[in-house]
């Protein structure tokens, strides 16, 4: 078991999980009380002890089915002589499974009726062992499962969805409950009662999609999937290159991110200074030194909260990296006395009023991509012209209390750079940084100019995702 479990945690590292030494030793412990046979308690015993974080749930889980896979006499497969496993086990115990159940066997030998009458009855009954019984046979039934087909999960997924009608199932249910109730379901019982059937065909989906990547596992190999299954954690998801699906997991990710990040500014604030020195507690003090001052007294500092202008491209090839940086500009904004912001492509645009008028933060960001007057000539990006408008009508409210923050990949389709407008900036705001979306190695190559601007910032920091992002915040304070 400890073999077993060390892998498992090295698995989990390399999926980005950050899995510390006491935590492997929390699992050891606990799993000391949980046979593997119990997959799920066993699975919930090791999340517990090993996942900190929500949003790591998904990658948790993917990693667990990937490596468990097979394991366990509920997956008593095998290997052959050549190491490949044998599925023949796996079906065995389904048609055990079946038989015990009322069932003609496995998957197979049911019709499409039996399985959706013994779903039915097993969603209806909370039988949670009948469910992933029958998960199974409706993969067998409905999946199409070829060997060696690079065919990937979802689609797999999909088929078998497609032919159980579960919404078909959720009425049936809600009437039947709505029947054997000795009077007539309140609104709220109504609500309750769908709410939880409703949980049950989720758990329901999540053991087919289980029972799927069992299989392409014992398919593929547990190393081929594992590459095959394995996505970035929301924090390193590429914010250029990001999918629908991790859009939604970096915006709920980003929440939790700004109140941490917020807390951490506060923190720095108080500790990095202090007020001027305190001369009558300075004396005061002396006196259990013969009047010596050997120990200075300072008065508490003032607050001293920055303001906070940003200056951000929303061009085609940016424009995600943006709208995530406003986001947590603005969760932050109460770190700072005053927060600005301006957006542009090739015109500039002052959009501070969006965000101020809009409680909901993703209407104001899609204000600011709906409503903002930023494009001058043909809407390519013109760094140059919108930074020189810039400078001509607001360079004159930069101060000494200003942090100015530049974002964008400094592309500007060959046009003049009007480099001296980051170099007035910076001589006049108290500190100006510059966040880049791409990668290192691409700074510098085709139309890109960020070194003509990196020479007069206080930094230039490559910023693709969450984890950068948060990295960079501690330059802030």
């Amino acid at each position: 078991m400890l073999d077993l479990m060390s892998g498992f945690v090295v698995e989990l590292r390399n999926a980005g999980l950050p899995v510390s030494l006491t935590e492997n030793l929390d699992a050891m412990q606990a799993i000391k009380h949980i046979p593997i046979e119990d997959r799920d308690a066993f699975k919930y015993a090791l999340a517990t002890t090993l996942v900190k974080n929500e949003q790591h749930w998904k990658a948790f889980e993917t990693v667990f089915e990937v490596y468990f896979s097979m394991r366990g006499p509920e997956y008593s497969v095998t290997e052959n002589e050549d190491g490949e496993i044998d599925e023949d086990s796996l079906e065995e115990w389904m048609s055990q499974q079946m038989k015990g159940m009322g069932g003609r066997g496995s998957g197979e030998d049911m019709s499409p009726e039996e399985i959706a009458e013994m779903l039915y009855r097993a969603l209806m009954n909370g039988d949670e062992a009948m469910m992933a019984a029958m998960a199974r046979a409706a993969v067998t039934q409905f999946a199409g499962m070829e060997p060696g087909r690079p065919v990937g999960g979802t689609y797999y997924l999909y088929r078998t969805l497609r032919n159980l009608d579960l919404d078909g199932m959720l009425e049936r249910m809600m009437e039947e409950a709505g029947e054997k109730s000795e009077s007539d379901l309140t609104s709220l019982q109504e609500r309750l009662e769908r709410e939880e059937f409703q949980n049950r065909i989720e758990d329901l989906k999540k053991e087919i999609e289980a029972e799927i990547r069992r299989r392409l596992v014992a398919d593929r190999g547990v190393e081929a999937m594992a590459k095959t299954l394995k996505k970035p954690l929301p924090e390193d998801v590429d914010f250029m290159h990001a999918s629908r699906e991790e859009m939604a997991s970096i915006r709920k990710a980003i929440q939790p991110l700004t109140r941490k990040l917020a807390a951490r500014l506060a923190r720095k604030r108080k500790h990095k200074r202090r007020g001027p020195l305190d001369f009558r507690a300075t004396v005061r003090q002396s006196l259990s030194y013969g009047g010596v001052p050997a120990e200075p007294r300072f008065r508490n500092p003032k607050p001293n909260k920055p303001e906070l202008i940003v200056v951000a491209d929303i061009s085609g090839s940016v424009a995600a990296f943006a709208r995530f940086t406003l986001h947590l500009v603005y969760a932050l904004q109460n770190q700072f006395s005053k927060v600005r912001s301006f957006v542009f492509i090739d015109g500039i645009d002052e959009v501070t009023r969006m965000f101020q008028d809009e409680e909901d933060i993703n209407n104001a960001v899609h204000r600011v991509n709906t409503e903002a007057d930023v494009v001058w000539v043909d809407g390519h990006s013109d760094y140059g012209h919108a930074f020189g408008v810039f400078w001509e009508k607001f360079g004159h409210e930069i101060s000494s209390k200003s942090t100015v923050m530049f974002l964008g990949d400094a592309r500007n389709n060959y046009h003049a750079t009007n480099a001296w407008v980051v170099k007035e900036t910076a001589k006049k705001a108290r500190s100006t940084f510059w966040l880049n979306p791409e990668p290192k190695s691409y700074w510098d190559t085709g139309d890109s100019v960020i070194s003509e601007y990196s020479t007069h910032t206080d930094g230039v920091f490559e910023c693709r995702n969450l984890r950068q992002l948060e990295g960079f915040v501690d330059h802030l304070a």
